[in-house]
């Protein structure tokens, strides 16, 4: 059985203290999580916030599929009988 050890960026506390801002542009830059440490031991989590998807980018996928032929504010008589 083979076991693969995965490799965590992982940095301490105090380093951490010393150059917070960068490290902030370097996860949000690159996506990478992470994981601070207190005396070796992980203690924080550090990730970026995934941007949510936007209504546009959610419906790109069905862009010029759906076709509406008649005004969609004029009733439709043939539904409603004599109502007129």
């Amino acid at each position: 059985m083979v076991i693969r050890q995965i490799e965590m960026k992982k940095m301490s506390k105090s380093r951490l203290k010393a150059h917070m801002l960068q490290v902030f542009r370097e996860i949000e830059a690159d996506g990478e999580t992470l994981y601070v440490t207190d005396h070796g031991r992980p203690v924080l989590r550090i990730e970026p916030v995934h941007p949510r998807t936007s209504l546009f980018e959610a419906f790109s996928g069905f862009q010029n599929q759906i076709n509406i032929p008649d005004d969609v504010l004029e009733p439709e008589w043939e539904e409603w009988g004599d109502f007129q």
